[in-house]
């Protein structure tokens, strides 16, 4: 199987625990395109068409559009906080994929899911302080 990140694919996420996102639905491949060559795995974000979710830095709008590029049927919120590793035959059929200027947006909720060069305190951990 030929993956490339911005790709979206249709994946079973089930079974899940607690606030996972599960069942068969949509997932955009985050992961590089060396790790998706080579590793029997890959690393996904969930895709919900649930529009009323929280809106959070982590959440990318898609709208979709007819014979659009995505590939998604109807208005869905790309969840960067709902990463994850999932094997590659999970993975179902490959939908669509995000343009540079979507991946881009992609990138930014990423680095603050991850904690990546966020500058606001707001999403900022306190130090340890040993005695």
């Amino acid at each position: 199987m030929n993956v490339k990140r911005g790709e979206i694919y249709y994946a079973d996420l089930s079974p899940v625990v607690g606030s996972e996102q599960g069942g068969l639905r949509p997932v955009l491949i985050v992961q590089n395109d060396v790790g998706n060559r080579y590793s029997p795995t890959v690393i996904a974000a969930a895709i919900t068409s649930r529009m009323s979710k929280n809106k959070l830095p982590t959440h990318i709008d898609v709208r979709c559009s007819v014979g659009g590029e995505a590939g998604l049927a109807c208005d869905s919120v790309i969840l960067l906080e709902q990463v994850r590793t999932i094997d590659k035959k999970r993975l179902k059929e490959r939908i669509g994929r995000l343009d540079d200027g979507m991946m881009s947006r992609v990138n930014e909720a990423l680095s603050v899911s991850f904690g990546l060069g966020v500058q606001d305190t707001a999403y900022s951990v306190p130090p340890i302080v040993t005695a």
